[in-house]
């Protein structure tokens, strides 16, 4: 559905899965620091919501997806994933329950094969679920990763408020910057500040063999003391015995290239790097020589330049420059070499938002 706020002058849209929004409105980077000073507002309207409802949605959920939902207290933001049954991540899921109803936005497209699939779970259960994405409309009001200490989000009549994001009325959203008293921010500056906060995007920083130990979603979207949920055989084998194969990292490019590396570009080692001639250290199933990596999403950051999220083999070594689609890139740690095994991922080592 194409936003009414594309209509704003000076509004270009973004590239897929989210041409239906903004990807600015001719000030990336006066936009990227109102957001981060919690002064615009982004319009994430092409994101797709879905409800559930009933007096068993709370258990229901909790027996099938990574986090624990049975005691989750209304108005508590929470994430979850749903697994296949190798532990591979099939939906991320950002929720929160109002004491009637879960509601919950996924993925451009996703909704669909979500809610078919919990319509098969449902059996004699009392539970609904519902696509609304033709009646609400995702916007965010809080910079990814900004805490409580960011200030409350702001109250809009018929708005379910999950975290920074509001679910509000869709024939809402074109008065909305007006009525709140923000500007709006396009998706670049989402963008840029949610890889500067380390936070993965489904479909960007995954691919078909993402299990959650390798992007850090650990603790945020799975609770590993609950109970029995399909793909959690996979996350406690990693977790009590052995390591993910692949890592989440963060890269600082080098800002004399002109161009940011897409989504998918291959990773390899830079020149010098010790093992950059060890046909070992290829990923399995690459395309490209030596390949050991790919980029999930790349963005321009106000201050930080040319960044990225990328995702690697557990192995390549942490301290050597790599290579984004031929640009040099150093590397920060996100999730350790040595995840699994009881190591959890340092707090410390998350990047903290102004």
């Amino acid at each position: 559905m194409r936003s009414p706020l594309l209509d704003t002058p000076g509004a270009v849209a973004a590239q897929a899965p989210d041409e239906a929004v903004a990807a600015h409105y001719g000030e990336p980077y006066a936009e990227q620091r109102a957001l981060a000073a919690g002064q615009a507002l982004v319009d994430r309207s092409h994101r797709e919501v879905v409800r559930i409802s009933g007096p068993d949605r709370l258990s229901w959920l909790n027996d099938l997806s990574s986090q624990k939902l049975d005691t989750l207290t209304p108005g508590t933001p929470a994430q979850t994933l749903f697994l296949d049954p190798q532990g591979r991540v099939e939906h991320h899921l950002t929720l929160v329950d109002d004491g009637e109803s879960v509601w919950g936005h996924v993925e451009p497209g996703a909704s669909a094969g979500l809610v078919s699939w919990l319509e098969k779970m449902r059996f004699m259960l009392r539970v609904e679920v519902s696509d609304l994405t033709a009646a609400y409309a995702v916007v965010t009001v809080r910079a990814p990763g900004a805490g409580e200490d960011a200030g409350p989000v702001p109250a809009v009549e018929g708005a379910i408020a999950v975290g920074g994001d509001l679910l509000v009325p869709r024939e809402r959203l074109a008065g909305l910057p007006a009525e709140l008293g923000l500007r709006p921010a396009g998706l670049w500056a989402y963008e840029a500040l949610r890889i500067e906060a380390y936070l993965p995007r489904h479909g960007f920083e995954t691919d078909h063999k993402t299990i959650p130990h390798e992007i850090g979603w650990i603790g945020s979207a799975v609770h590993l003391s609950k109970g029995c949920y399909r793909g959690q055989e996979t996350v406690a084998r990693v977790h009590n015995l052995g390591h993910p194969p692949r890592r989440l990292v963060f890269l600082h490019l080098d800002g004399s290239a002109d161009t940011l590396p897409p989504h998918g570009t291959p990773v390899t080692f830079g020149v010098g790097a010790p093992r950059e001639a060890d046909p070992e250290a290829a990923m399995e199933g690459s395309a490209e020589p030596g390949q050991v990596g790919f980029v999930g999403s790349s963005a321009r950051h106000h201050e930080l330049g040319p960044i990225a999220l990328a995702v690697v083999k557990r192995t390549v070594p942490v301290d050597i420059t790599l290579l984004a689609g031929g640009v040099p890139a150093s590397q920060e740690v996100i999730v350790p070499p040595d995840a699994g095994r009881n190591v959890s991922i340092d707090p410390a080592l998350r990047r903290r938002i102004r």
